[in-house]
């Protein structure tokens, strides 16, 4: 609104100015509301600027050491978060249309047209149907057991690497401890060096201990997000091939008699 005042305030100086007194005053009025318009939208990028600067800065003062390790946590935390979730999602199948894709090629081509449906199908609730299938020629509880033998090795594909995000989840809060320790410590070394009790000996160390603290809880939430995100979504899919899995047994046994 400012902005549009200013620039009407402006069309209606250029067509109708004079050269008067209260013109000029008014004019004046005018320019300066631009200016201090203007200086408000200035002072609102540095500000805007100034925060990626000030993150830059604090994350300096914490320490290259500790604030490296701990944002290596974050980098490879995320990138095993990023690589699973992309997984799972790829993971994910609409069970329901494949058993009925499975049953409906069961009932015109027989097990093996069910079987190349499970080929043709990605996702783990189609590797299990196939394991299934293709012991069906011995039973039906050699197929069953094929089933959960082979549910467990899909749910150990969709676990992989995810405890890698908890270690991640539990280093980073005790990195930046480690470096609230070492910079109390550090406080405490320049005062007995000193020999002085002075704010300006402590504040140093103190503000390396808070910094790191900080940087490591922040790495730590952020990485939970993602954890428990991951977790939900593989209970997601264990769900659905436990379901899938009884309706595939289901199919065969109708299928047998």
């Amino acid at each position: 609104m400012k902005r549009l005042f200013s620039i009407l305030a402006i069309a209606c100086i250029m067509a109708f100015g004079t050269v008067n007194a209260s013109t000029n005053a008014n004019t004046n009025t005018i320019v300066s509301t631009i200016v201090s318009s203007t200086q408000e939208d200035a002072g609102a990028a540095t500000e805007e600027l100034g925060f990626h600067q000030e993150l830059k800065k604090r994350f300096i003062e914490g320490g290259p050491g500790f604030m490296g390790i701990v944002l290596l946590a974050l980098i490879l935390g995320l990138a095993i978060a990023i690589e699973r979730i992309i997984f799972l999602n790829l993971s994910t199948t609409n069970s329901k249309k494949l058993v009925q894709n499975v049953e409906d090629a069961l009932a015109s081509g027989g097990v093996e047209a069910a079987k190349e449906v499970c080929r043709n199908t990605k996702g783990p609730v189609a590797s299990i149907f196939y394991q299934g299938l293709d012991r069906t020629d011995e039973g039906i509880e050699a197929a069953e057991k094929a089933v959960v033998a082979y549910g467990g090795v899909q749910m150990g594909q969709l676990e992989k690497n995810v405890s890698w995000i908890s270690l991640f989840i539990a280093l980073a809060p005790m990195l930046g401890f480690m470096g609230t320790v070492i910079g109390m410590i550090q406080a405490f070394d320049k005062i007995e060096a000193a020999g002085d009790m002075q704010p300006s000996l402590v504040a140093g160390g103190i503000k390396v201990a808070l910094l790191t603290t900080v940087f490591g809880l922040i790495v730590a939430i952020i990485l939970q997000i993602f954890y428990n995100y991951i977790i939900a979504k593989i209970d997601a899919i264990v769900n659905d091939m436990e379901d899938a899995s009884i309706s595939l047994m289901d199919l065969l046994i109708r299928n047998k008699k």
